[in-house]
């Protein structure tokens, strides 16, 4: 068992305005095999909690930890942290212009591997993956992202996920302009990788819907860049029916 812990986590990022807070004291412990819901309003720190776990350089951290099975995983690179172990699908994922699909898939293998995988196994894997993604074969030899549709970036994020197989996979708001076949398709593949490896998850959305297809063990709800409701599943239905107000201060606006 991995254990992913984020301890007093603040962070911040510099905007017109100057230094702005976002993170303001998270506490969230993820171990494989069990899938973590954040949810919380627009602007509550969601995404950056997902891209302060990847390592993006815009956001700072200015005080708590993170650690994946005690490593410091603030002092890991980027390229690091994904060896490790760590993936994160984004929520508007990057066009790549002259890389084929084919050829990012084996090039991030080989990275994570310090091998090359062998080709016979390497094509079955990923035919297989993208066939239960409901993929057209001529999709592989497309170039990342490019001319892609908001549903085929979201495959190909899980299509990555299914045969890079890491430990813990951070998905923020796969659900964003999914119609509900292409939800249900790319839930399965999440649900997947978990059996096939015991992922662990840690899954921010907005909305319940997703929630249906990949039942959370925990959710946590984020205002203002703190957690302030965990519970389980059923928590999540409680969401659906009362929305965020209960959470909210009219008179203390929620930071960007």
């Amino acid at each position: 068992m991995s254990v992913l812990e984020i301890r007093d986590l603040h962070v911040t990022v510099e905007t017109d305005a100057g230094t702005t807070p976002i993170l303001n004291g998270i506490d969230l412990t993820i171990k494989t095999g069990e899938t973590h819901a954040i949810m919380g309003p627009n602007g509550s720190g969601k995404s950056t909690l997902a891209y302060t776990i990847a390592g993006h350089p815009k956001y700072t951290v200015t005080q708590g930890t993170i650690t994946f099975d005690g490593e410091d995983v603030l002092e890991m690179s980027v390229d690091e942290r994904a060896r490790a172990g760590l993936f994160l699908a984004m929520q508007y994922p990057v066009e790549i212009p002259g890389v084929t699909v084919t050829n990012f898939l084996r090039t991030a293998k080989t990275a994570l591997d310090g091998e090359a995988p062998s080709i016979r196994a390497w094509t079955k894997d990923v035919k297989s993956a993208m066939a239960n993604l409901r993929m057209d074969p001529k999709f592989a030899q497309r170039n990342v992202n490019e001319g892609f549709s908001g549903g085929e970036k979201k495959r190909h994020e899980i299509l990555q996920l299914e045969v890079l197989k890491p430990k813990f996979a951070v998905l923020d708001e796969t659900d964003s302009g999914l119609d509900v076949d292409a939800l249900k398709i790319v839930s399965e593949g999440v649900n997947r990788a978990k059996a096939e490896t015991n992922l662990g998850v840690l899954l921010i959305t907005h909305y319940t819907r997703i929630l249906r297809y990949i039942r959370p063990d925990y959710v946590h709800v984020v205002v203002a860049g703190k957690i302030v409701e965990e519970g389980g599943p059923e928590l999540a239905d409680r969401l659906e029916d009362e929305g965020y107000d209960r959470f909210l201060d009219p008179s203390a606006p929620i930071e960007a």
